[in-house]
């Protein structure tokens, strides 16, 4: 009898989680104050329409269709989603908890064939949370494995449904520098050297796959390690290489010589000012965080907050990310960061972005570091249906989101913290208050 409630009770909570999920609305946004997201300026007055869950159009004198459901923003900020450049959300729950973190996979024999799109939880509470700051996609990279190849990481949506992978495999992650250095024998040279001989393998394995001694003791890499280096070898995915040196930095560009097809994505570049001219006339973009300003270990000694300004200046794609802080949390972090680069203006001798410029980094920029800037990142015609209306700027630090669409399905924005706060901000004497009703 127990166990038949218990399973009409787990039944009902299935159905009513169901009943949740919305399909996708056409709606339009109208008199906002639209960001469209792609570096150009907001538009007063300005008009979003989304139908079946992809924008159709967006800008000042846009008609609305008939049929469509019409929200009046009444002048509010209406903008693309964020998407949050680098990080780990859906792979951690609770960090100190190693049943429920799948960030990295250090005991692995393999590295870079890992694919985390099974660890991914969208039912995590940091999905919820980073949903209710704005933020709709995500590109999401392991963190570390034996090697100096962490693994594939994934680009996804932070939509209330268990679908979250928008595209699986679609970056190849790995650490130079001191990071790296740990894990190829203690040392730069050894780094360089073992990137150089995994990729020689495995396009040795692409022209001959008996060439690979697979299983054996003595292969260089497995068999889906060589699989996924092809795709970076040829170009078809992107390698995101963490490096702060500024000769390290130029080290890795070199690897072009060796590898022409590699389409690098560079992250942390805390000294990239210093080599700025190289990575603009490499056409490489970079992925920095604004609050870097400090130089926290030798291969950081060149860091400052000007470092995004001046990278931007020099005609380099900077996206704002974030790393070395909560990466599995917190990427509501992202607006007050990119909010933090346009205050940077005022300040005399510093350098930072347009406000325009911060968006778009927050945005289009690292939607077009992976690929896809044709589908994500900014409200132009045939992006996904990804809107965000909010109370004040963005990028100002109080500022929240009141409505939020991703794919074109409006969005809960109730998380646990939310409901805790409300069901404690008035306590009382007397008996505890009872368990939530699923």
């Amino acid at each position: 009898m127990v166990k038949t409630a218990a399973l009409t009770a787990v039944l009902a909570m299935v159905s009513a989680l169901s009943a949740t999920s919305v399909s996708a609305q056409d709606v339009a946004i109208r008199n906002a104050k639209l960001v469209i997201g792609d570096g150009s300026a907001p538009i007063d007055g300005g008009t979003v329409v989304v139908r079946g869950g992809k924008i159709v159009a967006a800008g000042a004198h846009v008609a609305v269709p008939a049929g469509v459901t019409v929200v009046n923003a009444a002048g509010a900020w209406v903008t693309p989603g964020i998407v949050a450049a680098f990080s780990r959300v859906g792979l951690v729950e609770v960090d100190a908890v190693d049943g429920t973190n799948d960030r990295g996979a250090s005991r692995s024999r393999f590295s870079a064939g890992l694919d985390i799109s099974p660890a991914l939880n969208p039912m995590g509470s940091p999905v919820a949370v980073n949903r209710a700051a704005g933020v709709t996609r995500a590109i999401v990279a392991p963190s570390e494995s034996s090697n100096i190849f962490a693994g594939q990481g994934a680009v996804v949506d932070l939509g209330d449904d268990m679908d979250m992978v928008t595209r699986p495999r679609a970056l190849q992650f790995i650490s130079f520098g001191e990071a790296g250095s740990s894990k190829a024998g203690g040392s730069r040279a050894a780094t360089f050297l073992l990137f150089r001989e995994q990729l020689l393998a495995a396009r040795s394995y692409a022209r001959n796959p008996a060439s690979l001694a697979e299983w054996s003791n003595g292969a260089m890499i497995q068999r889906a390690d060589a699989d996924a280096l092809v795709a970076v070898i040829d170009g078809k995915v992107p390698l995101f290489v963490r490096v702060d040196r500024a000769s390290d930095i130029l080290n890795v560009l070199k690897l072009r010589s060796d590898f022409p097809a590699l389409k690098l994505v560079l992250v942390g570049v805390t000294e990239g000012w210093l080599v700025a001219r190289e990575l603009a006339a490499g056409k490489v973009p970079v992925i920095v965080s604004p609050l870097t300003d400090l130089p926290g270990n030798f291969e950081r000694l060149g860091a400052t907050q000007s470092n995004a300004g001046r990278l931007a200046a020099a005609g380099v794609a900077v996206s704002v990310g974030v790393f070395d802080d909560d990466d599995a949390h917190k990427m509501g972090y992202t607006t007050q960061y990119a909010g933090n680069l346009v205050a940077l203006n005022r300040i005399a001798g510093a350098s930072g972005l347009s406000w325009d410029q911060a968006f778009a980094a927050i945005s289009s920029i690292p939607a077009k570091a992976v690929g896809m800037d044709g589908q994500i990142g900014s409200l132009q015609a045939g992006r996904v249906g990804d809107v965000v209306m909010w109370d004040n700027d963005p990028l100002e630090l109080g500022s929240r989101p009141t409505m939020v669409w991703i794919d074109g399905k409006k969005q809960s924005l109730v998380t646990r913290q939310g409901r805790l706060r409300d069901r404690y901000i008035t306590p009382s004497e007397g008996a505890l208050p009872k368990a939530y009703v699923h």
